[in-house]
């Protein structure tokens, strides 16, 4: 046992070091400027640059436009494999996979070639002012459809694991018994046990729309991502502040999501 014990103590070490090692290394480069010393000027400059705000809330609010279609298009769809159609399970399981099996470069290759056939084809269609609405680049809608399927695999998983730990039909049964109606029931019963496997989603979610680049970019768009790229031509040293700085926003939210799910779990055991 004390054996297996100092097996872990090793792998942790190893682990922390692989982290915390180019972690240390980007702050020192962020903040020793040769000649001047330690300095923060990097992190200073960082509100006042040209595009921050824009780009960070640009990034924002596709991240949250991607939590809705996603959850909304994922939840009725796992609960629905879970009560009626267990069968479909893998193939849906599957086809939630296909997009980590797609390279992004190809996945956006097949964008743009809608993209440009659209107009070419349907300019005498009311559909072409839909493809026109899409690309819109104070918020382009094509992102937010392209980072719902980016996010299937993610949010399939969290669901499916979350979902697993619930019993949904008896949960459904018992709410239709008391006059619930099937929307009610998924609202009121299913939902408030699957608040940990919601928040899961929407991290991920979250994650994945802060840090996306290849699509962004070669669809010609400048959110938090290719910006901090296009500085970091010029301002290498502020360009690699804001990464140091979104992953400790990410590491803040994954705290605040254990907190959240510890409490909700905390909560149903109470009731229980």
């Amino acid at each position: 046992m004390a054996r297996l014990n100092l097996w872990r103590w090793a792998a942790l070490a190893l682990a922390a070091l692989y982290f915390l090692v180019p972690m240390a290394a980007s702050v020192v480069f962020t903040v020793d400027v040769p000649g001047q010393g330690v300095t923060f000027d990097a992190y200073t400059r960082i509100v006042s640059a040209d595009g921050f705000v824009s780009s960070l809330l640009l990034s924002l609010e596709l991240a949250a436009a991607t939590i809705v279609v996603v959850l909304l298009l994922m939840v009725p769809a796992t609960v629905a494999l879970r009560l009626g159609s267990p069968r479909l399970r893998p193939v849906v399981e599957v086809v939630c996979s296909l997009p980590l099996v797609v390279p992004p470069i190809a996945f956006v290759a097949g964008i743009s070639t809608v993209l440009e056939w659209g107009p070419e084809h349907l300019s005498r269609t009311p559909l072409f002012q839909t493809f026109v609405a899409i690309q819109d680049p104070g918020f382009p809608v094509v992102l937010v459809l392209a980072y719902a399927v980016m996010a299937l695999p993610f949010v399939y998983r969290a669901l499916d694991a979350g979902l697993r730990a619930v019993d949904v039909r008896t949960l459904v049964e018992a709410a239709r018994s008391c006059g619930a109606s099937m929307p009610q029931a998924l609202v009121r019963a299913v939902l408030p046990n699957l608040r940990g496997a919601l928040l899961n989603a929407s991290f991920l979610t979250l994650a994945l729309v802060l840090g996306e680049f290849t699509v962004a970019s070669l669809l010609g768009y400048q959110p938090f991502a290719v910006w901090i790229y296009s500085v970091g031509g010029s301002q290498a040293q502020m360009s690699v502040a804001v990464s140091v700085l979104s992953l400790f926003l990410t590491w803040a939210l994954l705290l605040a999501l254990a907190v959240l799910g510890g409490r909700s779990r905390t909560a149903s055991a109470s009731r229980g």
